[in-house]
């Protein structure tokens, strides 16, 4: 039989795992033969794991001509755990986000407005004056905040502190940022229940050193789900910030969104109203405004609803181009189109201040 088993890896040996210096045969745990059953037991890295099908396809190629020699064979393939590495940090705070200022939720009624694009630059923005930024990317079901800031590949660290692992927040352009797309990989669909994402959301509050900041900027998925229910019954918002298009569907949904910061039960503070691909501009008629979808619906809102219009956002390749690139148009000095978001992020921090000023603390909410 020991003879059989070192067959079995020799033929695994001489199969190359693609990119990698390993063949298959070092990704074996376990080889066990008895009488005429064959058990192969695999583990997967982080890295050999996105090759998974071209490694359990390969390696039953192999079996297969014992399979035909009339041995039953059996392939068992796992995926090693996520393993943080180590770094020495200061004790986290008594109670989550205890030492943040200022929660500002970033929400949509419907998906597709640029909530995310708006996020990254508004906190990019915010830390640019000197502030304290934290962002975290709370839509689970589509994390894009890691392509946006080139952190795709990014793992963060962990410290084990009275007996409990606490994230780190892996910090670029000045803000410290943690998304769910950091622990799952970019091609897997997030296929969870409303209490697997529930329970999600709260440990990236809970377990996560937020440390001192002054504004805390949560990027929400878009609608009026478990998410955002979960969010306040967790933690005290500061208030929320609604980003729309002109569009009259959107529009039509927004309203959704502000009804549910304002119900009595929720009370959070709407801060303003951000209108994203309020025109279009072409590169080649910088002066030109084309409002393809339409105008009028955020100042609308404003009146009825009186809430503040932080500002409005353009149209414009570059700025999908730079989120693409993982680099915010905020940073862009040669950009004629940072300002915008710098405008914005001036206007937030008014409000917020205003908010703060003649508004008692929010308090979570109690069910």
């Amino acid at each position: 039989m020991s003879s059989l088993r070192e067959e079995i890896l020799e033929k695994l040996q001489a199969i190359k795992v693609p990119e990698s210096d390993k063949t298959i045969a070092d990704l074996v745990k376990d080889l066990r033969i008895a009488d005429k059953d064959i058990l192969v037991e695999m583990e997967l890295d982080r890295k050999t794991a996105v090759l998974r099908r071209s490694i359990e396809r390969a390696t039953r190629q192999v079996l297969e001509a014992y399979r035909a020699q009339g041995y039953k064979v059996m392939l068992n393939i796992t995926e090693e755990k996520l393993e943080f590495q180590k770094v020495n940090i200061q004790a986290p705070p008594e109670r989550p986000l205890k030492e943040v200022k200022n929660i500002i939720a970033v929400a949509s009624g419907k998906g597709g407005v640029g909530k995310s694009t708006v996020s990254a630059n508004l906190a990019v923005a915010l830390a640019s004056t000197g502030a304290k930024v934290g962002l975290l990317d709370a839509d689970l079901y589509g994390p894009s905040i890691p392509t946006m800031f080139g952190l795709e590949n990014e793992k963060p660290f962990v410290q084990k502190i009275n007996g409990k692992d606490y994230i780190l927040p892996i910090e670029k352009y000045g803000v410290q940022v943690i998304s769910i797309g950091f622990f799952i990989r970019p091609e897997d669909a997030v296929i969870w229940r409303g209490a697997m994402a529930t329970n999600a959301i709260k440990q990236l509050l809970t377990d996560v050193h937020w440390g001192e900041l002054d504004y805390f900027i949560i990027d929400l998925p878009p609608g009026t789900g478990d998410i955002p229910l979960t969010l306040v019954q967790t933690i005290p918002l500061t208030g929320s910030v609604i980003v729309t298009t002109p569009q009259k569907v959107a529009i039509a949904d927004v309203v959704k969104a502000i009804s549910m910061f304002k119900t009595d039960k929720i009370n959070v503070p709407v801060l303003g109203l951000i209108e994203n691909m309020a025109w279009f501009t072409p590169a080649e008629c910088p002066d030109k405004k084309y409002y393809i979808f339409g105008q009028g619906g955020a100042d609308k809102l404003s009146r009825e609803y009186n809430i503040p219009i932080l500002g409005r956002v353009p149209m414009i390749m570059s700025i999908v181009e730079d989120s693409d690139s993982g680099k915010p148009t905020v940073l862009k000095e040669d950009s004629p189109y940072n300002n915008y978001f710098r405008e914005i992020a001036a206007k937030l921090v008014e409000e917020v201040d205003k908010r703060n000023k003649n508004l008692p603390p929010t308090e979570i909410l109690r069910i």
